[in-house]
């Protein structure tokens, strides 16, 4: 490993492997060893390693353009908007760099909401367990002391509510607090795979709620979206629409991008000069997000996410899933959690040791992001490989 890396400031806690070149669901490394990616970058490499259609798209983009301001019309911005508000219903978009990005300008647009409704310092109701982002904003709309530890103060402005507990916004609602929307993740990445028990009836519950008290209602999709559960977004599993949704990791297949997408009412609420981004929607970057949605689109990577996520789920209750020490397996298409009932951060470097790539959240949670072009065979070699970590882990401990 170069020295070169001593140099990089201590942010990360790095795995001993650096990885070389990479082809569909796998990852090779220096030496030629073969990983089974059953992380995709963090929900970020939809396409896989490598695809040829990507590869093509952004090359041909380069050799054209790959930034010029925003103070210009850029073509390939506005396609990819276009195709987000085909697929989202919804009525503009505004392009950053991230997911924390996206979710400080839909911070953003609850503030002047709040203004506009006479509020002085309106608030966003936000859920424990929740993860929006680092940035200071996102940080305090997060829900773990982990993250805001040590960057205190924290920025006012949020009132944090159990997830999946509508009556507790209920009395918020009651109370006659002073509040402009509500931020939430339809499925809590980082909280842990987190699921509402009843999915369609708890976004339902909220977006009745935003409707009665002129709130805002703000879907972070920045995990959950671009098909990893099965739907374009993890909301069109209910029969509901958000007034502003988020995107980001798995938009553009590895490049960096994010997206606030909003409604006409939320959209109404910018105007030039409120906000913006230098490097945001770039040709390079929008071009790498129509090419995955088109992609995604023509090879009907969202059916095969159902199922391979189904199949990996299935085969996982049938291995573990009776064990004492597995809590619960919980999974919407290929967002796959597997809740022990013991810390089980090591796995991640004893998986790694077994040629596979996954992760560990909320400190007993195994956190599976396969890429959407993962195949049958590969599903059930993950699942198989696994199993058996977690079997033999459990077993030590």
């Amino acid at each position: 490993m170069s020295l070169l890396k001593n140099k990089l400031l201590n942010t990360y806690k790095r795995l001993p492997v650096t990885f070389e070149r990479g082809s569909g669901a796998w990852l090779f490394d220096q030496s030629g060893n073969k990983y089974l990616d059953g992380l995709s970058g963090v929900a970020v490499n939809t396409l896989g390693h490598n695809h040829p259609v990507l590869v093509q798209a952004i090359s041909e983009q380069a050799k054209k353009l790959i930034h010029i301001s925003n103070y210009y019309h850029i073509d390939e911005q506005s396609m990819l908007a276009d195709k987000l508000v085909a697929i989202s219903k919804l009525s503009s978009v505004f392009f950053c760099n991230s997911g924390c990005e996206a979710n400080e300008a839909a911070i953003k647009l609850a503030r002047l909401h709040g203004h506009k409704l006479n509020i002085d310092n309106p608030n966003i109701i936000v859920m424990s367990g929740g993860f929006h982002g680092r940035t200071m904003g996102t940080l305090s709309a997060s829900g773990g002391r982990k993250y805001q530890a040590g960057f205190e103060p924290l920025m006012p402005g949020f009132i944090r509510v159990p997830y999946d507990d509508i009556e507790s916004i209920k009395k918020i609602a009651n109370k006659k607090n002073k509040v402009s929307a509500i931020l939430v993740e339809p499925i809590q990445g980082e909280g842990g795979i987190n699921i509402p028990t009843d999915f369609n009836g708890y976004l339902s519950l909220l977006r009745n709620l935003c409707d009665e008290n002129n709130w805002l209602l703000m879907l972070d999709e920045v995990q959950c979206g671009i098909g990893r559960t099965g739907k374009w977004f993890a909301h069109q599993h209910s029969d509901i629409k958000p007034d502003v949704m988020t995107l980001a990791k798995g938009l553009a297949s590895g490049l960096p991008i994010g997206a606030c997408v909003t409604n006409d009412k939320a959209s109404n609420l910018m105007l030039p000069g409120k906000h913006g981004s230098t490097f945001g929607g770039n040709p390079l970057a929008c071009v790498a997000g129509i090419t995955t949605l088109e992609v995604v689109e023509k090879d009907n990577l969202i059916n095969n996410a159902i199922n391979q996520g189904d199949l990996i789920a299935k085969e996982l209750m049938l291995r573990i899933g009776d064990h004492d020490n597995v809590k619960s397996i919980r999974h919407k298409g290929l967002m796959i959690g597997i809740e022990l009932d013991i810390p089980c951060v090591d796995l991640i470097e004893i998986a790694l040791k077994d040629k596979l790539l996954i992760n560990v959240t909320a400190e007993k949670v195994v956190r599976l992001l396969p890429p959407l072009i993962i195949k049958e065979d590969e599903a059930m070699l993950l699942a198989e490989k696994l199993s058996n970590l977690i079997i033999n882990f459990i077993k030590k401990n």
